[in-house]
Order: C-alpha cells, then structure tokens, then sequence
C-alpha cells in the first residue's frame, strides 16, 4: 500500500515522503480500515518539522484525523462490523475518564503511526461510528479539532444558553467552537485578522467580529461588547501571546479553556487576574472516546455539517500541509484517498 512517512533526512516540508508499505492484516479485536480521506491540524506541521514531542526519531505515517470503512475484522471484534464508516480517535487508548500519560502516548500521527495511508489497522475501541449524514472528507475533520472544541466548550467549559463566548481565528477548532456555540444558543465574539473572514464567520452564527489587526485593544473592546462584565468563556488558541488580553477578557468566575500555542509555549501571564477574579484556567487535550461519541450525537441531530476550506488529493499532501501553514484556510484542509 501507499503511506506517507515523515523522514528526518530531509529538512521541513520535504521530510514528508511518499513511501511503500506492506498492507496491514488486523488481528484478534482489531479491525482493517480503507482510508477515504484525512484532515490537518497545526499540531501535523509541527510533527512534520520535528518541532513536536520527543526528539528521539524513527519514521512516522502523519496525522490524526482520518475516516475510511473498514474492510477487515479480527477474531473476537463486537463494536463494528465489515462496510461500517468510522473515524480513528485522537488517543487510541483514550476512552473515557482523565487524561493520563499512558493515554497520551497512544496520539496517533505523532506518539504512534497516523493516518495518512491506504490502510491502517486500529484496534476496535480506537474507532467510532461517523454521522451518516456526513461525507468522508467531513467526518475526517472531527478527531481533534471538533473534539477539542466540544471538550473546551461542552464538557469542561460547561457553556450553556445565554452565555457570551470568545473565540480566536478561523481555524478548525474555532469554527466547530462557533457551530457548538449556535447549537447551544451562546452568542459568540470572535476574532480575526481578515476582515473576510470575519464577514464569512458573522454569516455562519458569529454575533460581532473584531479584527485584532486594525483593533489591537481587542480586549477592551470585549469589555465594552459586554457592558463591562466580561465573557464567559474564551477557548485560547494563541497561547503566550494572547492569553494575557483573554484573562482580560473573560468576566470574574469565568473561564479560558488553553487549547494552541499559536503565538508561543512561555511568556508572562498575570497570576494576580486568575487570582483575583477567580478564573479558571483548563489546558484542553482533545478528549475521549466518550466524549467523541456524545458530540456525533448532537451532530447528527442537528445535521451539522462541519466547514472545509480546502480538499487536496493524495498525492498532493505536502501542498496540503504548505496550504495549511500559509494561513489562508477558512476551516479545515483535508486530503482526499
């Protein structure tokens, strides 16, 4: 079968090569998956550059999130069957409660063998059941990004109807934030550096829009948007750079759910503002397979269809990553198979 692995050999982008690979076969409560199609996260291009986890290195197939049918069983699987559509959980060993080191060292695409392949073996409990109203390039998107946005919004951040959340950028995770928060009747504040896509979030739910370029006191701005008293809820997804102006942001009692790094790991942060207005800060790392299931759910009753920018073919795949890494992307970049 055709797979691609990241070569340390090779510098960047180019470490993503095109390889041969025997065909996986599934054994006892395992099960064989064709792969359709894959979608990318900034977490893919920091693996990619060698940016990401332990230094040690040995080739690796990319990514996390993909979805295909499976095609095989081994002996003894009960919770699919041949022809059933599925998608691959972030954390193969994540199934529900805390997150746990041992947990975390089943992250495909990064700590173990990812997606971006014809075929891969999962073990039974490491798939779900995709929403039948979704295409295969869309359910692809839903492992991490959708996930982590549920998880951020739903199960940690406890959002309900009424309440003002504050979302960064346009990328996958806050976008599916944005639809979570519309099914959920929150209004939304979001931020952006175009004023495009501002105009095209405000089309899909967003209440305001504020561009950080040209208002770079955004947070002042939210505390006007919400007569003084702050939001409820901000998912982060700068990190260092911005989390200062989210704790700004976010009203006394409120939270911040810390789900990127975008703008950096370390920088200052105002322990006086968690302290004295009793915010609660949550790092978010995707989450389980129960949490995976109770958000197809709700998708699937609301036909929610998630947002894709962008479709690259197989072959095409270090464009993809390139498309990803340009920023221009409104939503999510997948890879047909």
């Amino acid at each position: 079968m055709k797979a691609y692995e990241i070569q340390n050999d090779k510098p960047g982008l180019d470490a993503l090569t095109l390889v041969e690979r025997p065909q996986p076969q599934p054994k006892a409560r395992q099960v064989l998956v064709k792969m359709k199609a894959a979608s990318l996260n900034y977490r893919d291009l920091l693996v990619a550059k060698g940016a990401y986890g332990s230094k040690s290195f040995k080739p690796i197939v990319p990514l996390s999130d993909g979805a295909g049918e499976v095609v095989a069983v081994g002996e003894s699987v009960t919770q699919v069957k041949v022809g059933d559509r599925v998608a691959g959980i972030f954390m193969q060993t994540f199934i529900s409660g805390e997150l746990t080191a041992e947990k975390a060292n089943s992250a495909l695409g990064g700590a173990i063998d990812g997606v971006l392949a014809e075929y891969v073996v999962f073990d039974e409990q490491g798939v779900v059941k995709i929403p039948a109203h979704l295409s295969y390039e869309e359910a692809a998107t839903l492992p991490c990004a959708a996930v982590t946005a549920w998880n951020a919004m739903i199960a940690e951040g406890e959002l309900k109807a009424g309440d003002t959340v504050l979302l960064q950028g346009t990328g996958g995770v806050s976008l599916f934030g944005l639809q979570f928060a519309k099914m959920m009747g929150a209004r939304v504040i979001l931020t952006s550096s175009s004023d495009e896509k501002l105009d095209r979030a405000i089309q899909l739910g967003a209440d305001v829009g504020i561009n950080y370029k040209t208002t770079s006191d955004w947070d002042e701005k939210v505390e006007k948007l919400t007569d003084g008293r702050g939001v409820d809820l901000v998912v982060e997804v700068g990190g260092s750079g911005t989390l200062s102006k989210s704790l700004r942001a976010v009203r006394y009692g409120g939270k911040i759910a810390m789900i990127g790094v975008l703008t950096g790991i370390a920088g200052d942060v105002s322990t006086g503002s968690i302290l004295f207005k009793h915010i609660r800060v949550q790092g978010i790392y995707v989450g389980s397979r129960d949490l995976f299931e109770d958000m197809n759910r709700s998708i699937s009753l609301h036909q929610m269809k998630p947002i894709i920018d962008r479709v690259f073919p197989f072959h095409e795949a270090r464009a993809a990553l390139a498309y990803l890494e340009s920023g221009a992307h409104f939503g999510k970049v997948c890879i047909s198979l």
